[in-house]
C-alpha cells in the first residue's frame, strides 16, 4: 500500500499533469484543487509550500515556456496567436510579461533567442518540478535490453550549461535543413559529465539524432558518429523532463549495485521519442535512460 506521503505526492502530481494537459484551458485555483482533491481554501498554500511557487506563477511560467519554444521553433504561428495560446487577451500584455521574464521581446526572441537568459528565467519552474519529482523508482522500472548500434549525427556541447540552448538551436536548424524529423529520426543525448559539475566549464554533452545520411566537411561542426550496440539497463522516465539526474542516480546508486551487473565503457545516455517539443505535449514525450552494460 502507498504511504501517506506517496498518496499526497500522487495528488500533487495529478495537479501538475492536469496543468501540462490543459495549458490552453482554465487553470484557476478551484479547477486545479478539485483535480488534486484538495480543499480550495488550503490548496494555494499547499501548492506553494510543495513547489516554492504559487499556482498562478507556476502556470504563467509553464505557458511562457511553451510560448518561447513555439517562437523559437517555427514562424508558422503569429506572435498574436502564441499570445492567445498562452492565456493573454492582448499581444501587448503578452509582450510585457515575456520581456519581463526573458529580457527580450517575443519578436527579438524569435529572431535571436538568448538561451542563457532563458535557462535562468525558467530555473524556478524546473526547481519546482524537481521538488516533487523525487520519483520513487524500483527494480521493476528497469529492463535489460539488447540495443543495436545506431549511426547518428553529433553536435558536441562543451562548456557552461547555460549556453546549451544555443547549441540545441544550431543542431535543430541543421536537422531541419537535413530534413530529419522526430517521427523518423529519434534524438539522443549522451551525458559525458555531471549535470552540475563543480566547474561550469567542465559540463559536457553530445546532442545526437539517428541518421545514416552522409555527413561531410560542409556539415561541420556536426559530425558522424555511432551509439554502440550492446546490453543496456533501460529506465523509462514518466513524462518529459529537463533533469534526468534523479533517474541516473537511481541507476548508479541503487539498481547497479543490487543487480550484479557491471557498467560498460560508454556514458549513460537518453533517447527522446516525439522530440518536437513545441508541437507535442510534454506528457506525450517518451524519455528512456540507457546505462550500457558489459
Amino acid at each position: 500500500m502507498k504511504t501517506a506521503l506517496e498518496t499526497y505526492q500522487a495528488r500533487m502530481q495529478r495537479a501538475l499533469d492536469h496543468i501540462d494537459h490543459h495549458l490552453d484551458g482554465d487553470l484557476d485555483l478551484d479547477t486545479v484543487s478539485r483535480v488534486a482533491a484538495f480543499s480550495r481554501f488550503h490548496f494555494h498554500r499547499q501548492f506553494a509550500a510543495t513547489f516554492g511557487l504559487s499556482l498562478h506563477r507556476y502556470v504563467q511560467l509553464a505557458r511562457l515556456k511553451r510560448a518561447s519554444q513555439q517562437l523559437a521553433a517555427s514562424d508558422a504561428a503569429s506572435v498574436t496567436d502564441i499570445a492567445m495560446d498562452a492565456g493573454y487577451d492582448a499581444p501587448d500584455a503578452f509582450a510585457r510579461a515575456f520581456r519581463q521574464r526573458f529580457g527580450q521581446s517575443p519578436s527579438s526572441f524569435r529572431t535571436a533567442p538568448d538561451w542563457g537568459a532563458w535557462l535562468v528565467a525558467l530555473g524556478p519552474l524546473d526547481n519546482a518540478r524537481n521538488k516533487l519529482m523525487q520519483i520513487i523508482f524500483d527494480q521493476q522500472d528497469v529492463s535489460i535490453r539488447e540495443v543495436p548500434p545506431t549511426p547518428v549525427a553529433i553536435l558536441e556541447h562543451r562548456g557552461d550549461r547555460a549556453k546549451l540552448g544555443a547549441t540545441f538551436q544550431r543542431f535543430r536548424a541543421w536537422g531541419q535543413a537535413a530534413r530529419l524529423t522526430p517521427e523518423t529520426s529519434p534524438s539522443f543525448m549522451v551525458f559525458r559529465s555531471e549535470r552540475e559539475p563543480a566547474v561550469a566549464a567542465d559540463y559536457s554533452m553530445d546532442i545526437c539524432v539517428a541518421t545514416d545520411r552522409p555527413i561531410g566537411a560542409a556539415d561541420a561542426p556536426v559530425r558522424a558518429g555511432i551509439i554502440p550496440g550492446g546490453r543496456c539497463a533501460v529506465l523509462r522516465y514518466p513524462g518529459n523532463t529537463n533533469n534526468l539526474e534523479p533517474a541516473a542516480l537511481y541507476l548508479y546508486r541503487d539498481w547497479l549495485p543490487a543487480s550484479g551487473e557491471e557498467a560498460r565503457d560508454f556514458p549513460i545516455y537518453c533517447q527522446r521519442r516525439l522530440a518536437r517539443i513545441p508541437e507535442v505535449p510534454a506528457h506525450e514525450v517518451v524519455v528512456e535512460l540507457f546505462l550500457p552494460l558489459k
